[in-house]
């Protein structure tokens, strides 16, 4: 039989108890001390009650209450009944409270090192050391929560679409996918090593040469690169294949999910279909293959206005091949001060610009500090084809194609956030497709591709395999929301010899190939459907579902910035013993 009696949470406590006799348990979030009575706010994961101890109980009983802190774990039984004083609106159980009859102190606690509270201010590092404590934190649980039943609705929706849930290897073969590997030594079989799989991808698309048809997990992927707020060495994806689908079939599933994910967590009505938009498009438009369209100050081409310019910047940019573009911060140009549209200069400049001009359109004419270098008609073409008028003004970046558009596109969003042009309510879903297939990497003098290896090109562009590769695109669509990347998928190379050529494209000899994929290969000669997949980052979708714009916040135990986990102090050196079993030598 049970010790412990618990008849209720303590924030499921209601005026429905009154007079009813309880017992809770939880940790104290404060206590006072008023002479004749003593207040004990407990509190567990559904919420805080007051329990009440009148001087007139047992002199034991008011004595042990005497030693309460802060954070000690507590079992209270008593009557509930309608609260003596002013009515607490700030919690579920202000209107009623516990008259206790009997306490029990289960466990002490030191002075913790952060308040347990959801408006502390302690630094990110003091929250991560002491995390078990930071995870105590109403806000922090009502994260997890939600992080739970987001899981499960998307098991039960995508189980009712007839998909199978499979695991697939932890340890697995190190293949060149993207990102660096995490190694793990074997040590039965020395100088040979696992890798922590990147992704599910070969197994999966395995699983639909084994016939499984439709197959998903909620899995762990781990993938060595360098950190920022909405990335960590692990994490988690909802990931799917399915088999004999075309891309419609792949983006209709998922669609589904997000309504039906949005509906039942925020009740959001996720309106269907989404709005889609090529690589091209978004590139164009946005600067970036993942744009933020909640607001506008959308990119526009000036190469043509100003091909002839007399503005040496402008001039050079395009005779280099280079780009000329620009955004309308429309009624920003009345508000923003000189000292602003200067940090916004540094701004570009993280981004490779060389610098961002401007125009201030005002009632009086235009200021600008390339205006003694432009012609009036260059200068009225510009404000013309931007939409501009009074109050606005105009940004404009040339450079390289690739750093117009990256840079272009951080300054919207940047302009965006520091002049509240985002609203913040809004959950934009779009789809962003016709990817390109390859890119070329300079450095290393070859081409790589740009989702992985194993991503079909469209049908039309095969021939251009042989003799431009640079613009096949792909079939692979990406899922964004609020300029977040949020899921990518592709339909798959199911041919063997299709997949050999995109590996000679990416630089491997045919024994290479064979040395890191054969296994995939192998497979493809006994009978492989056509298919396709998609992989959501689930960490993402709950950053977006919980209202934060860091990912540790929704990850139980995450690393910093530089992978390491400051409440266990991994990683930390392997003993003596440990290396020589694994026939390891480490330089110093």
């Amino acid at each position: 039989m049970s010790k412990f009696n618990r008849t209720h949470m303590c924030g499921e406590l209601s005026e429905s108890n009154i007079g009813q006799k309880v017992t809770v348990y939880g940790w104290v979030q404060k206590s006072r001390d008023l002479g004749s009575l003593k207040f004990i706010d407990l509190r567990d994961r559904t919420g805080i009650v007051q329990a009440v101890i009148n001087k007139d109980a047992t002199e034991d009983l008011f004595n042990e209450a005497a030693k309460v802190r802060g954070e000690f774990v507590l079992e209270i039984t008593g009557e509930v009944a309608k609260r003596g004083g002013a009515v607490n609106t700030k919690i579920s159980t202000g209107s009623i409270e516990i008259i206790v009859s009997g306490m029990k102190i289960i466990s002490k606690s030191d002075t913790p090192p952060i308040y347990i509270e959801d408006d502390a201010k302690e630094s990110e590092a003091v929250r991560l050391k002491y995390r078990y404590l930071d995870l105590r934190k109403p806000s922090m649980q009502k994260i997890f929560f939600t992080r739970h039943k987001a899981a499960q609705v998307v098991r039960t929706y995508l189980s009712e679409k007839g998909f199978i849930e499979v695991e697939t290897p932890m340890l697995t073969k190190t293949t060149p996918e993207g990102a660096r590997d995490y190694l793990v030594p074997s040590r039965v079989q020395p100088g040979n090593f696992y890798a922590l799989p990147q992704s599910p991808q070969l197994f999966k698309q395995i699983l639909m040469v084994s016939g499984f048809d439709r197959y998903f997990q909620i899995v762990k992927c781990f993938r060595d690169e360098d950190l920022r707020a909405d990335r960590q060495p692990e994490f988690t994806q909802i990931d799917m294949e399915l088999s004999f689908v075309d891309i419609d079939d792949v983006i209709k599933v998922n669609e589904g999910l997000m309504q039906k994910l949005f509906k039942e967590i925020l009740d959001v009505d996720v309106q269907l279909p989404m709005k889609r938009m090529t690589y091209k498009e978004a590139m164009d438009r946005f600067g970036s293959d993942k744009p933020d369209t909640r607001f506008g100050l959308e990119i526009k081409d000036l190469a043509d206005i100003v091909a002839n310019s007399e503005f040496k910047v402008f001039a050079d940019a395009i005779s280099s091949k280079g780009l000329v573009r620009a955004i309308n911060a429309e009624g920003i140009g009345a508000k923003i001060s000189r000292k602003e549209i200067d940090s916004l200069g540094e701004f570009v400049k993280i981004y490779k610009a060389k610098g961002l001009a401007w125009i201030n359109v005002t009632e009086e004419g235009v200021k600008s500090p390339i205006a003694k270098f432009l012609k009036e008609e260059e200068m009225n073409a510009i404000i013309e084809r931007m939409n501009a008028k009074p109050g606005d003004i105009i940004f404009i970046v040339a450079d390289k194609a690739n750093v117009v558009c990256d840079s272009l596109g951080q300054l919207r969003l940047e302009v965006g956030r520091r002049f509240e042009l985002i609203d913040e309510k809004k959950f934009n879903f779009l789809w962003v497709t016709e990817f390109p297939l390859l890119e070329y990497d300079e450095e290393e003098n070859r081409y790589v591709a740009k989702h992985h290896p194993f991503t079909s090109p469209m049908d039309e562009d095969i021939p251009m395999l042989d003799t431009n590769p640079g613009e096949v695109r792909a079939k692979a669509y990406d899922m964004v929301l609020n300029g977040y990347e949020i899921g990518g998928g592709s339909i798959r190379i199911h041919n063997q010899q299709l997949q050999e050529k995109m590996f000679g494209l990416l630089g491997f000899s045919e024994e290479q190939a064979w040395a890191k994929f054969g296994f995939l290969l192998e497979a493809f000669k006994y009978g492989t459907p056509p298919h396709g997949g998609l992989a959501f980052g689930l960490d993402r979708i709950i950053m977006l579902l919980t209202g934060t714009d860091n990912i540790k916040d929704v990850v139980a135990f995450p690393k910093t910035q530089t992978a390491s986990c400051l409440m266990t102090n991994a990683p930390s050196p392997a003993d003596e013993k440990q290396l020589e079993e694994l026939k390891i030598a480490t330089k110093n």
